[in-house]
């Protein structure tokens, strides 16, 4: 039967009390967002406010942490270049490549620490002092993990150089080792020194270690039996130590910082050459030697026993219920599972455990505004739901800033996400079109593809030259190319945009079959057929025939379909009679234009033929 896990840590928000009030909430990317919901009252009773705020309960607070997200920051190019690492590659080869990556992550985690050290020193607020004193003792913790399973699951040190790995082990973490060593090798008779005997440590090699042990059980045991010592308990006493006595050992509690620095010494007097498979028994009666049923084992203790069991998946388990982020789990597992180590553990909803922990750490991430940068990466990695992942995380990212929104255009485009990509153009190009930044807006639509919202601000910038009298974005308009076609408006902006480009550079015929094209293809939109014969109206006035005859009745046809069936002239609410006395203008200049336009076309066409 599945172990079921402990309830989880209850969050409780100040202000707020849920049995007097109502509450809703909404969960976002990485966090909750809680408030009070207002009712109506009866008539009589009075109406009370209640809390005016929205509280943000983030589970994820770890990466709003100046100091760790340096460590998201380094660790995140160690983990690519784990992933990069070929599978081809075997042997000690392989190992020393995951080994080196496993010292590469420990790095981190102690520059991370001591950091944070030295800014809990330097804390003038006593609060922020302890805050940080306490993150400093989780990162210790998290090196202390990581180094043992680098130990017995990565390096798979066999007997003999185990010991002198977990040696290694204990002096590095504990903290008072690396100074007693210094001060007593600076001396100038170590020997001698005050602290010689609190170290147990050993530089030799494993057959020297194996030869002067046995040598020294051997000594040791003989002058105890023969009661060589008798006389002076000290010696006695260190006798019984160098043959790893138990209650010897307990009896200089006070030098040793932990249980597990008990282990390591109890090891080294009596059995340096212990083999992996025999770890776990005498990490179980130390941790009972040492407690003494004074107290339970603390998390820490539980996740070390279970790795000096070899049960990997506990200390997964174990470290993501007492670690406040996903940062460790989701690395640690990765790595073991490069290891060759957790194929076979697969989660019953789908999903293995090491792509389980990269989705969970990955989703944290993209709750800070720059971090969501690195989790595209994570997800990248996770080959069953890191597409889904990102695609539902990647729209939730606030496009605060066009360069913001350039990045997450730029990471979708790469991985041919074409749903968001169109989704953060109309976006963009709405926000643009608020802001009147019709350029903007029709560049968005373009890189979109939407041909609706391309039509609508093709019809702005209609409106803009209706009522301005030239273009703005002349640039954009000039070289839409082939994006023309994505719409009948746009293309007929762009053939209008050419028609006054043509009539510019004085290229009168050009420009006058353009025009009536864009008229007889019913291209462009009816509303603008004035603004076009309009246009037309210099052309009509040229010295030189532009339009011939056959041209000019085209004109005179569109200009009729124009104005027959039009409402007669009415003083409407809001409109302005003089509008329609402008129109009546137009009308009878664009007719008696073409009137004469047609005359000369005809006598200049009759005059060719006759001659």
């Amino acid at each position: 039967m599945e172990e079921l896990d402990g309830e989880p840590t209850l969050t409780l928000i100040p202000g707020i009390n849920s049995k007097k009030r109502q509450m809703c909430f909404d969960w976002g990317p990485g966090e909750m967002l809680v408030c009070e919901t207002l009712f109506k009252k009866k008539e009589k009773e009075e109406k009370v406010l209640g809390c005016p705020f929205i509280y943000i309960v983030r589970k994820d607070i770890d990466v709003y942490s100046r100091i760790l997200r340096k460590l998201f920051n380094e660790s995140h190019s160690i983990f690519v270049g784990l992933q990069r690492i070929e599978e081809e590659s075997a042997g000690k080869s392989r190992k020393a490549q995951l080994v080196r990556v496993s010292k590469n992550y420990r790095s981190v985690i102690r520059a991370c620490m001591e950091e944070m050290h030295q800014v809990a020193i330097a804390a003038q607020d006593p609060v922020c002092g302890r805050q940080y004193s306490s993150q400093v003792s989780i990162l210790s913790a998290m090196e202390l993990i990581w180094n043992l399973c680098e130990i017995l699951f990565i390096e798979v040190a066999p007997a003999g150089p185990l010991l002198l790995h977990l040696l290694d082990w204990v002096r590095l973490h504990v903290c008072e080792m690396d100074g007693l060593s210094a001060d007593v090798l600076g001396s100038e008779n170590p020997n001698k020194h005050e602290n010689f005997w609190n170290l147990p440590g050993n530089t030799q090699t494993l057959t020297e270690l194996e030869l002067k042990w046995q040598h020294w059980h051997e000594e040791c045991e003989r002058h105890l039996q023969d009661g060589t010592f008798a006389s002076n308990p000290h010696l006695e006493s260190l006798c019984k130590v160098m043959l790893g006595d138990d209650n010897a050992l307990l009896e200089q509690k006070e030098l040793l910082s932990n249980w597990y620095h008990f282990l390591v010494t109890r090891l080294l007097y009596s059995h340096p050459t212990v083999k992996p498979i025999e770890l776990h028994f005498y990490a179980q009666s130390s941790l009972d030697l040492f407690l003494g049923g004074d107290s339970g084992p603390e998390p820490l203790d539980n996740i070390l026993m279970a790795a000096f069991e070899f049960d990997i998946h506990q200390v997964i388990k174990e470290c993501s219920i007492a670690l406040s982020n996903w940062w460790f789990v989701a690395h640690l597992t990765d790595l073991l599972d490069h290891c060759k180590l957790l194929h076979s553990h697969n989660l019953y909803f789908g999903s293995n455990m090491r792509e389980f922990l990269l989705l969970e750490y990955a989703s944290g991430l993209f709750a800070h505004h720059s971090l969501w940068q690195l989790g595209v990466d994570y997800f990248d990695h996770c080959p069953e739901l890191g597409r889904v992942y990102l695609e539902l995380h990647i729209e939730r990212i606030p496009l605060n800033t066009e360069q913001k929104a350039l990045k997450v255009l730029r990471i979708c485009e790469r991985r041919q996400m074409t749903e968001q990509v169109r989704s953060i153009c109309k976006i963009l190009a709405m926000k643009a079109v608020c802001n009147n930044r019709l350029g903007s807006a029709l560049s968005w639509s373009i890189r979109a593809k939407d041909a609706a919202f391309a039509t609508l601000v093709s019809d702005r910038f209609l409106k803009d030259y209706c009522e301005r009298g030239s273009f703005s974005d002349l640039d954009l308009i000039d070289n839409l190319g082939p994006a023309m076609m994505l719409s009948d408006r746009l293309t007929f902006l762009g053939k209008y945009r050419e028609f006054h480009r043509l009539y510019g550079e004085k290229r009168f015929l050009d420009a006058a079959s353009l025009l009536l094209s864009l008229m007889t293809s019913q291209i462009a939109p009816r509303s603008f057929w004035m603004t076009l014969l309009t246009d037309a109206l210099p052309l009509l006035e040229q010295k030189q025939v532009i339009f011939s005859a056959e041209q000019t009745y085209e004109l005179m046809q569109c200009l009729e379909d124009l104005t027959t069936g039009r409402p007669e002239p009415r003083d409407l609410e809001g409109q302005r009679p003089q509008d329609d006395d402008i129109e009546t203008t137009k009308v009878e200049m664009l007719r008696l234009a073409l009137a004469r336009n047609l005359a000369r076309a005809i006598v200049k066409e009759g005059t060719l033929e006759g001659s």
